[in-house]
């Protein structure tokens, strides 16, 4: 009889335990069920109607990243937002107007304010020589980013991402982004995500305190002009998996708060390098990209999904074909990016 108590008590063990680890690898799992299939959207200069979010939404995006940028100067520590000096679309009655559009349409809404930074320099660059204008910046930019997080309170936004690819001062002061996060999450209940650099997520040191690691997706896999399908997704397989290792290490989903090509020559390469201005347009290179973009890493459960760079409410008046632009609105790369996001 003992025995058999034994083997009872040795049974129920067992049991508490796999029981204990399902539940362990459960809260550890980033596995992501519905893919973010997400578009950015550039804000119009004026008022618009509908029409763009039902465009999006008929190639099978079912999300939108909405942009209201603010400004600043590389070594100047002031964010300077003015919307009643800027675009319509990312003034607060624009904002408000074009997430109710995107809702109305099915759409749901990243709001992802974002700062530009003036002369074309770019926003890793921004740094601060000392403690007093850093504490000025940190005040400027949490006004600027609580703002947008009351707004996305208000009309229900999905999601926030709180910053775009602030190298030095997402890296310098780690605890200005812990506080602001903690301040958005007394106001506003969705998720958040910060997007960092291609090249600098691993130095990222806030990602528990968010919901998911937002990269912007740039990662320059191939030089050749024209590069197939196979050649791309073969060139992906290194940050596959160095992507997968840092999800499961930091136990959250990676998500592509930007990621695109420009229908040109070497689409897959250094694209923000000037001398990209001389390459040839390339329509098929650009859907070639794509298309081993979502091979890659599309079906991958780590994986979230991804924001297209970029979509315009007015492009339908332009020419393609005639166009090195980053939007696949109207070229191949379109009919790419649908048949996936209808796939997923």
């Amino acid at each position: 009889m003992l025995i058999g108590n034994n083997k009872i008590l040795l049974v129920f063990t067992f049991l508490l335990l796999s029981c204990s680890q399902a539940e362990s690898q459960k809260k550890n799992a980033v596995w992501v069920k519905d893919k973010i299939n997400g578009i950015s959207f550039v804000a119009p200069p004026r008022v618009v109607d509908d029409a763009w979010s039902v465009e999006i939404k008929n190639i099978q995006a079912g999300w939108v990243a909405i942009i209201p940028y603010a400004f600043s100067n590389v070594n100047e520590p002031a964010v300077i937002y003015h919307p009643e000096r800027q675009y319509w679309g990312e003034s607060l009655e624009g904002v408000k107007a074009t997430i109710k559009q995107a809702h109305a349409n099915g759409l749901k809404v990243m709001v992802k304010p974002q700062v530009w930074l003036q002369r074309g320099a770019w926003i890793g660059s921004f740094d601060l020589a000392t403690e007093a204008q850093w504490q000025q910046w940190e005040q400027d930019y949490e006004k600027y980013i609580l703002t947008f997080a009351q707004l996305a309170k208000q009309e229900q936004a999905d999601m926030i991402c709180i910053g775009t690819e602030y190298r030095n001062a997402a890296i310098k002061r780690p605890q200005f982004w812990l506080r602001l996060i903690a301040d958005i999450r007394k106001v506003y209940s969705g998720k958040l995500t910060y997007c960092a650099n291609w090249d600098d997520y691993q130095q990222i040191t806030f990602w528990q305190d968010l919901d998911f690691v937002g990269i912007s997706g740039y990662f320059p896999i191939s030089e050749a002009k024209e590069p197939s399908v196979k050649e791309l997704v073969k060139a992906w397989k290194p940050y596959q998996q160095q992507l997968a290792k840092f999800s499961k290490e930091v136990a959250k989903p990676i998500l592509f708060t930007e990621y695109g090509y420009r229908s040109m020559e070497q689409p897959a390469w250094k694209s923000w390098e000037a001398e990209y201005q001389k390459r040839n347009i390339n329509q098929q290179a650009q859907a070639n990209a794509y298309e081993a973009l979502f091979l890659s890493l599309w079906k991958e459960p780590w994986f979230a999904g991804g924001f297209a760079w970029k979509w315009y409410s007015s492009f339908r008046r332009m020419n393609p074909i005639q166009n090195d632009d980053w939007t696949p609105q109207n070229k191949k790369a379109q009919a790419v990016i649908k048949a996936y996001y209808e796939k997923y």
